[in-house]
């Protein structure tokens, strides 16, 4: 239990917590919108399942790549010769889902910049099959898909699974309590989003080092964020009321 008195883990928590909430209203708001295609009586049902669920499947592929982070032992040793220099290459599960999961955080991030700005507003709405059954199934399968930046982050930030899990659960809380007043937050803000992105660049590119062995300690990173997030607050403060870009949404 001595985890209980370790600030570098309640500050984890807190920063994995906060980023997830962020990260996450585009999920809640996916979910409402396929949720909203049933007819009146089955929407409450289908959200609360499909949360439970995707709750679930999160939890086990946060589960599934946090044990396979702990595979150390390489499965591929090559010697390379390089202009008379030996270079030793070696690869383990660990590292393999560090680099595939760095780049994946560097391009999921690069694209949502890229749509939230320049992309078609609402372009995937209309081909929602609006049944019981497949909205459950799209929410499943699209969850497995928004969430992957979400849990690679998770794994990338924290050591201990407990955590990763307890910041996911409060995230889904905090979402499904606050999800109005958040998504009223970010919809005013749009910047706050952007700088949440702007974080998986930074976390995917430390993946990528990690996976190189590359070690890059995580103090800095939390203190970037801090910062970059105290001057966002700062801006918001003295910022005068305008109309807010509005960011695009695949889904609308």
């Amino acid at each position: 239990m001595d985890w209980l008195t370790n600030p570098d883990v309640w500050i984890s928590l807190a920063t994995l917590t906060a980023l997830e909430v962020v990260l996450g209203i585009d999920n809640l708001i996916f979910i409402s919108i396929l949720s909203g295609k049933l007819p009146a009586e089955q929407q409450s049902r289908a959200r609360k399942l499909g949360l439970a669920l995707a709750l679930i499947t999160r939890i086990l592929l946060l589960a599934s790549l946090a044990w396979v982070v702990k595979m150390d032992k390489p499965f591929i040793e090559k010697t390379l010769s390089l202009s008379g220099h030996e270079l030793k290459l070696a690869v383990s599960g660990k590292d393999l889902v560090l680099i595939v999961g760095g780049l994946f955080l560097l391009w999921k991030s690069v694209r949502e910049i890229h749509h939230k700005l320049e992309g078609e507003d609402g372009e995937k709405s209309a081909g929602v099959a609006p049944t019981f059954v497949s909205v459950i199934v799209q929410i499943l399968l699209l969850d497995i898909v928004f969430s992957l930046d979400s849990v690679i982050t998770a794994v990338g930030m924290v050591k201990m699974l407990g955590v990763m899990i307890a910041a996911v659960i409060l995230a889904m809380i905090v979402m499904l309590v606050f999800v109005n007043q958040i998504s009223g937050f970010v919809d005013r803000h749009p910047t706050v989003k952007m700088l949440a992105l702007s974080f998986l660049i930074l976390i995917g590119t430390m993946l990528v080092a990690e996976g190189f062995h590359q070690h890059v300690n995580k103090g800095y990173i939390y203190f970037a964020m801090v910062f970059a997030v105290a001057v966002e607050f700062l801006n918001i403060r003295s910022r005068r009321k305008s109309d807010a870009v509005k960011l695009h949404q695949e889904y609308r």
